[in-house]
């Protein structure tokens, strides 16, 4: 693994760490929202992730890294989709509601905001993570040219 795929690396994490933080931030957002039946109302959404790997290209019995040839090398993180959370949504009896139905239940999103809180806050560590592995690696290509100096 060279420097350079050490920054493709760690902006794969930091574009997937972005959009983490996007959709948590969107299902605090509608964490109260109400409807009036099941179909309508707002459900969690969660991003699924799915590393990337390459074929490392070793010599011999064992490749750099201690790899042996033919295993895979991660090259980064990918988001594959983005899915609505099956959990129970929760439905409130407020007969008062404009949005009530005939039983005079109000369907509120399957949104935990305290979950959503640690998510977010593991989201936002994350990405610092990975923007502290960027400077490391910017600042030990720039030790490596002034070793000629």
């Amino acid at each position: 693994m060279s420097l350079n795929q050490i920054f493709d690396i760690a902006g794969s994490g930091m574009s997937a760490q972005s959009i983490r933080l996007n959709t948590t931030s969107s299902n605090i957002a509608n964490a109260e929202t109400a409807s009036s039946s099941t179909d309508e109302v707002y459900r969690a959404r969660k991003p699924i992730f799915q590393a990337i790997h390459q074929d490392m290209m070793g010599g011999g019995e064992r490749g750099p890294f201690g790899f042996s040839e033919g295993e895979l090398e991660s090259k980064g993180v990918s988001v594959q989709g983005i899915v609505e959370s099956d959990a129970e949504l929760q439905m409130r009896y407020q007969p008062e509601h404009p949005l009530a139905n005939e039983e005079g239940y109000v369907f509120y999103p399957n949104v935990n905001v305290v979950e959503e809180m640690a998510d977010m806050m593991s989201a936002s560590r994350s990405f610092q993570t990975n923007v502290e592995v960027m400077n490391t690696a910017k600042s030990m290509m720039q030790r490596i040219m002034t070793l000629g100096q």
